[in-house]
């Protein structure tokens, strides 16, 4: 398998490298960077300040490149209609997914930065978003990755890998 990792807009090239080193390690997949999109200027609502992920899975749907997965990188708040904002979002049993950073920071609640938190953070986005490509709903198990995160509390409780049951529907992870 492989995992395209599309920086949407302007993304450090460090997230993305530590990202996919990560994702390979859990997944045993390969990654790739892509060129980044332009910045999605048709995604964004004034009104909000938000992007709408919507737009942009779209617009990552409409991509030739070859891999498996396409995992947008927006260093931009997103929001799907009907909630406040969305840490991440993706096509169920689709190939495109997406994640947001600036929510993920503990500076955007006014704490002091922690790095090692945030690349955690960012790990476990991704894994929950790409998991959902593969058709995994939300888990009822609060460690599992696929638990769903309504707070960062949530994201912090739980671990980076699917639990046994959703292991089990993965069958390039036996």
């Amino acid at each position: 398998m492989h995992v395209a990792l599309v920086p949407i807009g302007e993304v450090d090239s460090s997230i993305l490298t530590a990202l996919g080193e990560a994702l390979s390690k859990e997944l045993g997949c390969s990654f790739s960077v892509t060129k980044p999109l332009p910045d999605p200027n048709y995604a964004y609502n004034k009104e909000r300040g938000q992007y709408l992920s919507d737009a942009i899975l779209t617009r990552l749907s409409s991509l030739t490149i070859p891999a498996d997965r396409l995992l947008g990188i927006a260093d931009l708040d997103l929001y799907t209609p009907g909630l406040n904002f969305v840490f991440g979002q993706a096509k169920l049993i689709g190939r495109e997914a997406i994640i947001a950073l600036p929510r993920l920071r503990q500076e955007f609640y006014g704490l002091p930065s922690d790095e090692g938190l945030f690349r955690e953070r960012i790990l476990k986005e991704a894994m929950h978003e790409l998991g959902h490509t593969f058709g995994l709903g939300h888990c009822p198990d609060p460690k599992c990755v696929m638990h769903f995160s309504n707070s960062l509390a949530d994201t912090d409780v739980k671990g980076v890998k699917f639990c046994p049951r959703c292991r089990r529907e993965l069958p390039f992870l036996q």
